[in-house]
C-alpha cells in the first residue's frame, strides 16, 4: 500500500467515533468500524465506514484509562448507558470511543520490516489511540468501505 495514501487514510480517523474493533470472523484481518462526525455545514452524518487492516499479523490492545478510573468503573450498571449515566465512573455503555489523539504510522518499524522479510510483502505498523484503548497493528494493506445503515 502506498504510504502517502495510508497516512491520509489514517489522518481521516482523527477525532471520529470508533464503534467497535477487533478481528473479523475469518481471523486474518482486523477492522475498525467508524461513525464519522456530522458535517457541520449540513448536520448530516456520513455513513459508517469500515477500515479493514488486511493480513494483520499483530494486534495489541491495552487500556488507555488510568487505574483510578478503572477502580471506580467496575459496577456492571456502567455497561449500560441508561443505568450508568447517573453513577460515578466511566460509562462503558456509551458504546463508542473517541479516536483522539488518533492514528500514527510508525516509520521504519522493525516489526513491520521483519514480517515483510519473512513473508515477502510490505507490512506497516500503526498505533491507534482512543480515549479508552491504545491499539498497535501490524498489517499489509488497508481497505476502506462504507457500511449499510444498521437494521
Amino acid at each position: 500500500m502506498d504510504v502517502i495514501k495510508l497516512q491520509q487514510a489514517l489522518d481521516d480517523l482523527f477525532d471520529q467515533s470508533l464503534l467497535r474493533h477487533g478481528f473479523v470472523d475469518h481471523l486474518r484481518d482486523y477492522q475498525l468500524v467508524i461513525l464519522p462526525m456530522p458535517d457541520p455545514r449540513t448536520g448530516t452524518t456520513p455513513p459508517r465506514r469500515r477500515y479493514l487492516f488486511r493480513y494483520c499479523v499483530q494486534a495489541t490492545c491495552a487500556t488507555a484509562l488510568p487505574a483510578d478510573t478503572w477502580r471506580v468503573s467496575l459496577d456492571d450498571r456502567l455497561t449500560t448507558f441508561e443505568t450508568g449515566v447517573e453513577l460515578d465512573g466511566y460509562v462503558w455503555g456509551v458504546n463508542w470511543q473517541s479516536l483522539y489523539p488518533g492514528a500514527t504510522l510508525i516509520s521504519d518499524s522493525p516489526t513491520a520490516r521483519s514480517w515483510a522479510a519473512a513473508i515477502g510483502i510490505d507490512f506497516h505498523e500503526v498505533r491507534i489511540q482512543t480515549n479508552v484503548h491504545d491499539l498497535t497493528l501490524v498489517f499489509s494493506d488497508l481497505h476502506i468501505e462504507e457500511l449499510p445503515p444498521p437494521s
